[in-house]
């Protein structure tokens, strides 16, 4: 049974068409308040777990739990209780931006006073009164975007579904969402965001689960994840290759590269090891400079998967929408 603290539960969520399984046995619990980022490459998964979740899909087998209610039995009351932006914009481009929204709070049989009201703080917040009145077609892939997830939150929704909700848009556009994400958790919301963006897990996400062929192969704060994989070093630059000699010298475990006048050392992550290092060198002016390479989600999902988050080929593979 999902607890007030949870927002959603799954277990053994399994979901196939003809011989190719999709979600193939997926467990995850997103507390509320959260930001979850579902992560993983075209093919993986992602959308049809959205899809599952938010009731538009039936799940061949296991269980879930999404703001309170099983998504099998009260569909319903899911449904009423969160707000869903696809991938592919639900604007329609022949309104305006204020129509846009009048619509969905019709739909969502808002009165007209509370309707007037929602629209209006929405088009403040989202930044889009001034072009309130203008067809959406005129608007910027950004502009559209943020219309599309005003129109989710015109009933108030709090818990969210975002699958893909940045696909396309310019880094300023990009940015501009994910702040108004970090506001909505800010104000008490639950997100569930499905992404092929690394930094953009890393940047929103409490917490992340890696999904790679239907499956949950890993799980964990951004720092967690980046600590399952090896890799970190040290790197210090030297003046000129003499100096890069010597330092290669005192150091023998380190990897020296004179042309670019570096010698490289693993290093662990933590405060100790940087010491002992610093401590191995003379204080002269034989190291013109220092930097501390970690693991970033990049090598994590590398590490995890085989290849990275943009790979095309799965989903070219497949004839179903995952």
């Amino acid at each position: 049974m999902t607890t007030r603290t949870n927002a959603i539960e799954v277990a053994g969520l399994r979901k196939s068409y003809g011989t190719h399984e999709v979600v193939a046995g997926v467990d995850l619990t997103v507390p509320a308040g959260t930001v979850y980022a579902l992560l993983g490459p075209n093919g993986a998964g992602k959308t049809t777990t959205v899809r599952i979740l938010s009731t538009l899909l039936p799940a061949d087998s296991g269980a879930a739990r999404v703001a309170g209610y099983d998504v099998r039995r009260d569909a319903r009351r899911v449904r009423a209780s969160i707000g869903v932006t696809g991938q592919f914009s639900a604007v329609d481009e022949l309104l305006t931006g204020r129509e846009n929204l009048r619509m969905m709070a019709d739909l969502g049989h808002l009165d007209r006073h509370r309707a007037r009201t929602v629209v209006g703080r929405l088009l403040e917040r989202f930044e889009l009164a001034d072009a309130a009145d203008r067809r959406a077609v005129t608007y910027s892939g950004g502009m559209k975007r943020r219309l599309d997830l005003a129109m989710t939150l015109v009933s108030g929704p709090r818990l969210i579904f975002l699958d893909e909700p940045t696909t396309g848009l310019d880094p300023r556009s990009r940015r501009e969402l994910w702040r108004i994400v970090r506001e909505l958790v800010a104000d008490g919301a639950t997100v569930f965001l499905t992404t092929q963006y690394l930094e953009e897990a890393d940047q929103l996400a409490d917490r992340i689960g890696v999904l790679d062929g239907g499956r949950l192969v890993a799980e964990g704060t951004a720092a967690e994840l980046k600590r399952l994989v090896p890799g970190g070093h040290i790197e210090l630059r030297a003046a000129d290759s003499e100096r890069t000699a010597e330092l290669a010298r005192r150091l023998p475990e380190a990897v020296a590269n004179v042309e670019a006048l570096t010698v490289t050392l693993p290093h662990d992550g933590s405060l100790g090891a940087l010491r002992r290092v610093l401590d191995r060198i003379d204080d002269d002016d034989d190291v013109a400079g220092l930097a501390v390479r970690t693991p970033d989600l990049d090598d994590a999902f590398l590490a995890l998967t085989g290849r990275p988050t943009t790979d095309e080929s799965a989903e070219n593979s497949k004839k179903v929408p995952v």
